[in-house]
């Protein structure tokens, strides 16, 4: 994988890790960070050995929003023409699961990029917000419609039109986290976590990933057309046939993603 400025990629087993790293800036998102994490991101989708990703930052800062200095003179026509925006999108193109490992600041643009993640781990030292409005716009890479459909329409006009933060503990009573642990766990429980899902069937996992994600997109008869369609398929794949073979012989199933 080529070298990237502001993104470190490790391998541990089955498990893609992306750390932001502009910590000088609390890993504020710039147009070259999110370009280099978007390339990470589809690298490591294409490699059969990796079945799960982890995304983080560091313990002060998962990203504390996007990098204000780089827009700040920008135009209606200059900011609809920036990449930035759409760049976010790109990762609704990853087939393969990926979890926010967030702790600290996860503000803005940061807290965007981790609802675009399938689950988000955190820290108890995490704060969650949408603080746009003190700068005088509204959150633009999905802030407005995730959050709503994860805490609600009254808590997100609260953050968003008075920038209220939400701790780690009520970001997980809302449903807007699966899970909170002390600072020096939070990173090791999402790796496992993401080991755990990656042990198991690739292609049952992508067709459930897809699945959830047009929960919001699609009308219940859809769903439900959509989730025969997929759940049709698997059955023409080889892991199925040794998944419920393995079940049958009382055995471990030995997938091979085809």
């Amino acid at each position: 994988m080529s070298e990237k400025e502001f993104v470190v990629i490790e391998i541990i087993g089955q498990v893609g890790l992306i750390k932001l790293n502009r910590p000088e800036s609390y890993n504020a998102l710039n147009l070259q960070l999110l370009s280099e994490l978007m390339e990470s991101l589809k690298e490591l989708d294409e490699r059969d050995e990796i079945g799960a990703l982890v995304i983080t930052g560091n313990d002060k800062s998962f990203a504390a929003g996007a990098d204000i200095s780089s827009m700040a003179k920008a135009t209606k026509d200059e900011i609809r023409k920036s990449k930035f925006i759409p760049t976010f999108s790109l990762i609704r193109e990853i087939k393969k699961p990926i979890i926010a490992a967030v702790s600290g600041y996860c503000l803005g643009g940061g807290l965007e990029l981790a609802m675009s993640c399938d689950m988000i781990i955190s820290s108890t030292k995490s704060k969650f917000g949408q603080p746009e409005i003190n700068l005088g716009i509204i959150p633009g890479a999905g802030g407005t419609q995730r959050l709503t459909r994860s805490v609600g329409k009254v808590i997100a006009m609260e953050m968003i039109l008075n920038n209220r933060t939400l701790k780690a503990d009520e970001a997980l009573s809302m449903g807007l986290i699966n899970a909170v642990y002390p600072v020096e766990d939070y990173l090791e429980k999402s790796i496992s976590l993401a080991q755990e899902i990656a042990s198991r069937a690739p292609l049952a996992i992508q067709a459930a990933k897809q699945a959830i994600n047009q929960v919001d997109e699609l009308s219940l008869t859809n769903g439900l057309n959509e989730e025969r369609d997929l759940f049709y398929h698997l059955f023409s794949t080889q892991d199925q046939k040794e998944g419920m073979s393995a079940f049958l012989e009382k055995r471990k199933p030995d997938w091979k993603g085809s």
